[in-house]
Parts: structure tokens; C-alpha cells; sequence
């Protein structure tokens, strides 16, 4: 799927995804990345649900989101509770999602002025 938003202000968003990538600003990515308004890491750890810790979401706190959007990749997968120990502590906010859905949420809620990040698992 394409979406038409465009890089208006300096702000990172996702401009499109499917089966093996997201886009953000364009730019197709085919590794797990974790994007905020100003901040695009294109080699998070987390390749799957399977190996995400809360090792891999601990490093988001420094970020300082209101929330985090994990996407889970193409299908909507929880993982173990204990993952999200860090950013609970931190008290930000998860939602869990499949990765499209996330990158639309995380969309709408940068549109909305939010403090949010976006940690899309691609497969």
C-alpha cells in the first residue's frame, strides 16, 4: 500500500508498506526499524516477535515517547508481557498492532502533535 503524505515539515513518516518493507519519506527499508519525528533506526534487533526482549525496546526510553507503537509484522502477534518492563518502568505507553496498522496509527498520531515512536517489525 502507497500513502500520499509527504514530508511537509522535517518529520518522519511512513509513506508506504507492504510485504518486506516499509517507506518512510520514500525511502523503501527492508529491516525492522524503529521511527519518530526525528529519528529513524534502521537496524533495530528485532526481526521477529520470537527474538524481541526487553532488551530490544530499552533503548526507547531515552527517546522520551508518550507512546510506542510495536509493530508486530504482517500478522498481529503479543509477545511476553515481561518485554515491555522498561518502557512500563519509564511509564510510556504500548500499543501492540500488526506493522501496517502501526505505521498508520503512528501517522495520524505525529499529525496530532504526539510524542510517539513507531517500532515496525518487517517480514
Amino acid at each position: 500500500m502507497k500513502f500520499h503524505l509527504e514530508r511537509l515539515d522535517g518529520r518522519n513518516r511512513f509513506t508506504g508498506h507492504g510485504p518486506g518493507y516499509v517507506e518512510v519519506n520514500g525511502e523503501r527499508i527492508t529491516t525492522s526499524v524503529v521511527v519518530g519525528e526525528s529519528l529513524l533506526h534502521r537496524q533495530w534487533g528485532a526481526s521477529t516477535v520470537g527474538l524481541l526482549t526487553a532488551e530490544s525496546l530499552a533503548p526507547l526510553v531515552g527517546h522520551d515517547p508518550e507512546l510506542v507503537l510495536l509493530g508486530t509484522g504482517a500478522g498481529f502477534r503479543f509477545p511476553p508481557r515481561l518485554v515491555f518492563g522498561p518502557l512500563e518502568e519509564a511509564g510510556i505507553g504500548v500499543e501492540v498492532m500488526d506493522t501496517p496498522a502501526a505505521c498508520r496509527t503512528y501517522n495520524i498520531l505525529l499529525a496530532e502533535g504526539r510524542r510517539v515512536l513507531a517500532a515496525v517489525i518487517v517480514e
